[in-house]
């Protein structure tokens, strides 16, 4: 089935609804916390992951937050946060941070939609599955510098490693 159907085909249609839709239509596991903003749960690979997207209309942006607990030890911090600066420089569709005080990563992007223009379903599944993919991609990497005292550089490449063949 295609995300772009029959129901998309309005200017009206608010942004927190197509997040809706998608969820219902990838059978992703969500809660509607307001008209502005839904929160699902994405099974990865290596994890599960909690995203948020939220509505401002106040500035015309779909914010989207993807987040994954992570509690390195104090001594790596700056280890950490020497890979996640390093994975930044390799990514275009948003942007890793950590939040110490509730001990998580986060992977965080803005859709700006300003002069009322509308998102389409494709725009809002890219963002989605671009989050989603980033963490996968770079988990190992802070994984291996958090708990395996591997160097920053040597952990990034092998996020930046392109498997061949089939195991």
């Amino acid at each position: 089935m295609a995300l772009a159907n029959d129901q998309f085909l309005t200017d009206e249609i608010h942004p927190i609804d197509i997040v809706e839709t998608l969820a219902e239509h990838r059978a992703w596991e969500f809660d509607r916390m307001g008209d502005d903003q839904i929160a699902m749960a994405i099974e990865g690979q290596w994890r599960s992951y909690s995203l948020t997207l939220a509505w401002s209309g106040r500035d015309e942006t779909l914010r989207l937050i993807c987040t994954f607990e992570m509690e390195p030890p104090e001594d790596r911090m700056a280890e950490v946060m020497g890979v996640l600066n390093l994975a930044n420089d390799m990514v275009w569709g948003g942007g890793f941070t950590y939040w110490a005080a509730q001990r998580l990563m986060v992977w965080r992007y803005g859709l700006l939609m300003t002069g009322g223009q509308v998102a389409a379903p494709e725009q809002i599944d890219a963002m989605v599955e671009t989050a989603i993919a980033a963490c996968e991609r770079f988990y190992p990497a802070f994984q291996l510098v958090a708990w395996a005292d591997c160097s920053p550089e040597d952990a990034v490449k092998l996020a930046i490693a392109q498997a061949y063949g089939r195991a």
